[in-house]
């Protein structure tokens, strides 16, 4: 009995098991069904509720964008909103590379030729030969030898070897088979096939004919790769005036300069781009470029997403029509100049005009003059203001004195009389003239070198005594450096211009030496820095950086953009009395008796200094010095009182004695006097 129990038991299990497999397979059944009944619907939803949305998606998937041809820059101004820099339109037909065999890209310029007028003049025998061998293939080929051929299976040979040898082997009667269509045919095709292949080949970007224009619009269907845009080129209103500080653009044809390409491409520029190549066109390239459209491109056409617009506009310090005055001057007395005696090594003078109260420069220049077979020339050397050092002489006399007065060498009122002084070991030292008893003032009046002997030997720890010799206390040459670097001498000054020079920073240190430091006889530095040691003097010590930019503008809204703050780069380190002192002297310097009395007029309240320096010169270019010759230069501010201007005149070489006469040209002072009062006639007339 227990054991029929126990099969029923059995049984009944596995008849429970069977129905619940039943039960869960039916359920299965029905989740599948549900999903396949929600997958339908989900499929008949999106293909043909939403059919139209989801095309559009599609469509959208495919649209790319890309911007256009490089906009138009931004204008420059100068510091009175007259136009300096503008852009006018400029047709270009180009060509730009497709997957075109080289024989339909010869046809396509055998079509073309006849409808554009080229300087076909330009072809050249190398191009002949290239286009001979491309539309003679078989007989070009017939010209290498299978020795060559072998040669060049064995890698004996390269493929470019091959085909110079096809070109040299083309005779002069192939060549002249040649009429002119198919020379014109030539130069278009080089043309066509000039520089990178991926990038855009200017065809022709000059006087391009409304008919030509259009030929090529109208037919870009056919003409494959040809097409026509409208760019831009740089207008000059006031000419050269100041045309090579304000820079240059590359050009449509050249798109980024290989020597850039690095720089401009980790910026985010392409290849094609026109940038700023040079000063202030470069300086400033991130504002002064266009923004270019932009263009979505969609199957079914494309359409502009972003118009672009012209580059944002440059306000310059500069005063163009006194700049336009000073370079006229610059011209007229280097000529009248170089008719005088003794200045056959002049050749140029600069002039840089800056206001103290903000250091905006308001004109600089450099001319420089050369004497060719019809006469003279005269060349813009603008750039040499900041690249080209001189020997600036006496002019830095007053960085000189408060080094003295800094460290106790110096006394206000010391009288000392003016003798040459004499070291072991070197000729003796005087000043341009024997000068008498002087005090601090009147050793900058009447510009004595023996004060700053004097003066740099105490400095030294010398006490002088003739004939003798001392060493240099140590870092004397360093003490007079540093003082001379807040003023400005020695120091780059931040003007707003790429390759801004330094001078020269003499090597050697002796006694002889340190004594001609302090009087301008070693060290060089360029016109700018002379600019910027006269500004900081009239600023009572604070040193401004130099700058042309003014502001920054918006071309399309008008916003200012950027707006230039006046920028102190350090006070040089010394007592009120001290600078004050060398104010005076400035100022005495300009009086009757004083080495520049006249430069300036005394109306205009003037103050500044003089230089005379020793310049060595290579006369005849085999790189030996063999000449000595004289340099002028002059720094000054006006009104003393509240000075508002400064003025810096330097002309090297001015002098060189070939006999007895010593007469020295006056080019220096001529120069201050006509520069200085078209500084007051046009700035400050236009201002009331």
């Amino acid at each position: 009995m227990k054991k029929k129990q126990k099969n029923y038991s059995f049984s009944r299990n596995k008849k429970d098991i069977k129905v619940i497999i039943e039960k869960r397979y039916n359920l299965l059944s029905l989740v599948i069904i549900l999903l396949l009944l929600f997958l339908f619907v989900d499929l008949f939803y999106i293909q043909i509720v939403k059919q139209e949305y989801y095309e559009a998606k599609v469509l959208d998937s495919k649209i790319t964008t890309y911007e256009g041809s490089t906009a138009p820059r931004g204008r420059i101004y100068d510091a009175k909103g007259r136009l300096l820099v503008d852009n006018e339109p400029v047709k270009i037909i180009y060509y730009k590379k497709s997957n075109l065999y080289a024989k339909e890209e010869i046809d396509l310029a055998y079509q073309v030729v006849e409808k554009l007028e080229l300087d076909y003049k330009k072809v050249t025998d190398a191009m002949l030969r290239d286009f001979w061998v491309l539309k003679h293939v078989e007989e070009a080929r017939e010209k290498i030898t299978k020795e060559e051929w072998r040669a060049l299976e064995e890698r004996k040979m390269k493929s470019s070897e091959i085909e110079s040898l096809k070109r040299e082997r083309v005779t002069e009667e192939e060549l002249e088979t040649f009429e002119e269509v198919d020379k014109k045919a030539c130069y278009l095709y080089y043309l066509m096939n000039k520089g990178y292949s991926y990038s855009e080949k200017i065809i022709k970007s000059s006087d391009v004919s409304d008919t030509e224009y259009a030929y090529i619009a109208e037919n870009v269907g056919t003409l494959r790769g040809f097409n026509v845009r409208l760019d831009w080129n740089r207008t000059y209103p006031y000419g050269n005036v100041f045309k090579s500080i304000l820079g240059k653009v590359s050009t449509y044809d050249t798109g980024i300069p290989a020597d850039m390409k690095e720089e401009y491409l980790s910026k985010g520029y392409t290849l094609d781009d026109r940038v700023g190549i040079s000063y202030l066109e470069y300086q400033y390239d991130e504002y002064l470029k266009g923004k270019k459209d932009v263009y979505q491109k969609k199957s079914d056409g494309d359409v502009l997403l972003e118009a672009g617009s012209r580059g944002n506009d440059l306000y310059l310090t500069i005063d163009i029509e006194l700049q336009k005055k000073v370079e006229e001057i610059l011209v007229e007395e280097l000529e009248k100049a170089k008719k005088e005696p003794n200045t056959d090594y002049y050749n140029h003078s600069f002039v840089i005009v800056t206001d103290t109260k903000t250091g905006g420069i308001l004109a600089m220049a450099g001319k420089m003059i050369t004497e060719g077979d019809s006469g003279y020339e005269i060349y813009d050397y603008t750039p040499g203001v900041f690249t080209s050092s001189l020997t600036v002489g006496s002019v830095i006399k007053g960085a000189s004195h408060i080094v003295g007065y800094n460290t106790g060498a110096l006394k206000i009122g010391e009288r000392r009389n003016d003798t040459c002084v004499k070291l072991a070991a070197t000729p003796q030292k005087c000043s341009w003239k024997p000068l008498g008893s002087l005090n601090d003032l009147t050793a900058l009046k009447y510009s004595s070198n023996t004060y700053q002997f004097y003066t740099a030997m105490k400095v030294a720890g010398y006490n002088y005594v003739y004939n003798g010799s001392f060493p240099l206390k140590e870092n004397t040459f360093s003490t007079y450096r540093n003082t001379f670097n807040e003023f400005g001498l020695g120091t780059l000054t931040g003007i707003d211009l790429p390759n801004e020079k330094n001078g020269i920073i003499g090597k050697n240190d002796t006694p002889g030496l340190l004594l001609d430091f302090s009087i301008g006889q070693y060290d060089t530095y360029t016109p700018l820095q002379l600019s910027q040691y006269i500004t900081t003097i009239a600023n009572n010590g604070e040193r401004l950086k130099l700058h042309l930019l003014n502001k920054i503008k918006s071309s399309t809204t008008d916003e200012e953009l950027v707006t230039y703050e006046k920028e102190v780069l350090n006070k040089v380190t010394t007592e009120k009395k001290y600078m004050e002192r060398v104010q005076e002297g400035f100022k005495l310097v300009l009086e009757p008796g004083g080495t520049g009395y006249n430069y300036i007029h005394s109306k205009y309240k003037p103050a500044g200094k003089t230089g005379t320096s020793q310049s060595f010169i290579d006369s005849d270019g085999d790189g030996r010095v063999d000449k000595e010759t004289l340099s002028h230069t002059f720094a000054a501010y006006a009104p003393y009182t509240e000075p508002e201007v400064s003025f810096v005149i330097a002309s090297p070489d001015v002098f060189y004695q070939k006999g007895k006469n010593e007469y020295t040209t006056s080019v220096n002072r001529r120069l201050t006097s006509r520069v200085s009062e078209a500084y007051f006639s046009i700035v400050k007339q236009a201002e009331t």
